[in-house]
């Protein structure tokens, strides 16, 4: 789905926990590099918040990961044209 298409400056969330990197699943970050023709992307941890300064902006972390280790972070409403059809069992 193009909605979901990872880019340059998207916020995004873990999906797994990296013990390696002190990095807990649902830790966001910020995709700062598009690595290997989007096969991974460099995202950088921070200690700020969606522009605002909660600590000094800075970076604590800045790792390199596959697209299924991150999900991007929507912070407006999905047109009902988006919206994927809900499937019920």
């Amino acid at each position: 789905m193009s909605t979901n298409t990872l880019k340059l400056l998207d916020i995004v969330a873990l999906t797994i926990y990296l013990p390696e990197y002190n990095l807990l699943r649902g830790q966001v970050g910020t995709i700062v590099e598009i690595l290997a023709d989007g096969a991974a992307f460099e995202v950088e941890f921070s200690d700020a918040c969606g522009g605002l300064r909660l600590r000094n902006g800075q970076t604590y972390e800045s790792v390199g990961l596959r697209p299924e280790q991150i999900m991007i972070l929507h912070f407006e409403p999905a047109s009902p044209s988006s919206v994927p059809e809900m499937v019920t069992a």
